[in-house]
């Protein structure tokens, strides 16, 4: 029996080394199991500095907007473990390419693929959401949608992470279409607009050498340099864009209902709670008028009939 608990021991610590390892998001970075073109980005996106201010934890279950060609899958599903689940709310022109990377390394064994444009998870159930250089190509009413969704999936408390390609101060709708850049205001008041809570802005993606006018928008830049040779020195040494890096949550339910006799004119945070709570001081102040009225019934009756209680045991007078 002691040979068979040492074992039972020996078993527990080789799994709970390997559970830390499997947890850890340096070494998520640092794994080998991803690509070699993609860690070549890391001193531009600063993965480990990102996912630390969007607080994202091992055990969460987390949705990826959009996540393309996977570039953060490939360190998110690596951390993820159980029982954090990660989504992938993929759009359709990468689907398939998508679908032949999850297949082809058991580490994406806990990713679960879905529609960008579905309602992404259960209501309430989803501890946080992140989404990296996205909202140029979402614009106008898929914007709102794709918001709305996060909001409604998200549990109250839960974070919103987003990472955009940062365009100037006063820049128009249609040239943020056409450049990919956009601003931080638009981004926020987008939010704001659909019930989030901005919690903080980090400049841990900010590029100053970014000029944000380049012939092609944002895509003149590397990765894609869509120049190809052309100023391809002057755009390498540039590097990535200027990028927002914006946290927002979903506002935690209060607990406390208002505790004021004109409950009727305080707006509702609750309105479920709040007519439960207006419909039982009702019932207990018709309750109190009900026994003030018997008690003064009973006197009543007492004084006619000329009886006297004490301690509830009464005799005549």
């Amino acid at each position: 029996m002691r040979k068979l608990n040492l074992l039972f021991l020996v078993l527990f610590l080789l799994t709970g080394l390997s559970t830390l390892s499997a947890h850890n998001l340096k070494e998520s970075i640092e794994s080998s199991d991803r690509t070699p073109a993609s860690t070549t980005r890391d001193e531009y996106r600063h993965p480990y500095e990102t996912l630390n201010f969007f607080g994202i934890k091992p055990d969460m279950t987390v949705v990826e907007l959009n996540p393309g060609g996977g570039w953060y899958t490939e360190i998110l599903a690596n951390y993820i473990h159980y029982p954090g689940t990660l989504i992938a709310a993929q759009g359709s022109y990468y689907l398939e390419g998508f679908e032949k990377k999850m297949n082809s390394n058991p580490m994406y064994g806990r990713v679960e693929i879905v529609n960008l444009n579905s309602t992404l998870a259960e209501p309430n159930s989803v501890d946080a959401v992140v989404t990296f250089r996205n909202l140029h190509n979402w614009l106008g009413s898929e914007m709102d949608s794709i918001f709305r969704n996060t909001f409604m999936a998200l549990k109250p408390g839960g974070s919103f992470g987003v990472v955009e390609h940062r365009a100037k101060f006063g820049t128009d709708l249609e040239t943020m279409k056409s450049s990919g850049y956009v601003t931080e205001d638009y981004a926020i008041e987008v939010a704001l607009e659909h019930g989030f809570e901005l919690v903080a802005k980090s400049e841990i993606n900010a590029n100053p050498k970014d000029t944000k006018d380049h012939p092609k928008g944002v895509w003149t830049l590397p990765p894609r340099l869509r120049l190809d040779d052309v100023d391809r020195d002057k755009y390498e040494s540039i590097g990535e864009s200027d990028r927002m890096t914006l946290l927002f949550r979903k506002p935690q339910l209060k607990k406390k209902l208002f505790m004021t006799d004109n409950i009727e004119n305080k707006e509702s945070l609750n309105p479920v709670a709040d007519r439960v709570e207006k419909r039982t001081k009702e019932i207990s102040i018709k309750s109190e008028k009900l026994i003030n009225h018997g008690l003064d019934a009973l006197k009543e009756l007492m004084f006619k009939f000329n009886i006297k209680c004490v301690y509830l045991k009464c005799e005549d007078s």
